[in-house]
């Protein structure tokens, strides 16, 4: 169960996962022991995966992105493309699709020559891919991991037991 102090937690962890215990603490008016405690539980629960820094890709010379949709002939459901695609580092994001193609992967990468060896020697690599169709980003409006936590996200006692 998440209460309204649990979410709190959350939005301040997604607000700045550098926020100390105290800092959280202070904000959702608890004391630092119970804010540790409940971080903790949250952890265990895996309800929080990860903590990562946000890196400024452009500074690093990672400024192009493109989602290439994947068509494969392998079996449905078996997912060895999936994995396969997953292993490639400059793919952040993965997914199986329903439609005509099988797979949305994201990449980042520098430039176009470095995206054309990304197609070309590994994803072309993987046996059962039969095509690939690429959309260069031309502009980005947005991009967050940070999920929209509302109040509705959260279930009191009163509802589970009903």
């Amino acid at each position: 169960m998440i209460d309204k102090t649990d979410l709190q937690i959350l939005l301040a962890l997604q607000e700045d996962g550098r926020m100390s215990n105290k800092e959280i603490a202070a904000r959702v008016k608890l004391a630092p022991s119970a804010t540790s405690e409940r971080l903790k539980k949250l952890n265990e629960r895996g309800i929080i995966r990860n903590i990562e820094a946000r890196l400024d890709s452009v500074a690093l010379g990672y400024g192009l992105v493109a989602f290439i949709h994947v068509r494969t002939d392998e079996l449905p459901g078996t997912g060895d493309a999936g994995t396969e695609l997953a292993k490639i580092p400059e793919a952040l994001e993965v997914y199986n699709v329903a439609g005509e193609d099988c797979y949305l992967v994201k990449v980042r990468t520098k430039d176009t020559e470095s995206l054309s060896v990304i197609l070309r020697d590994k994803i072309g690599a993987i046996e059962s891919v039969t095509s690939t169709r690429t959309t260069i980003v031309m502009q980005s409006f947005k991009e967050t991991c940070a999920i929209p936590l509302t109040e509705c996200s959260v279930r009191t006692n009163r509802r589970q037991s009903a």
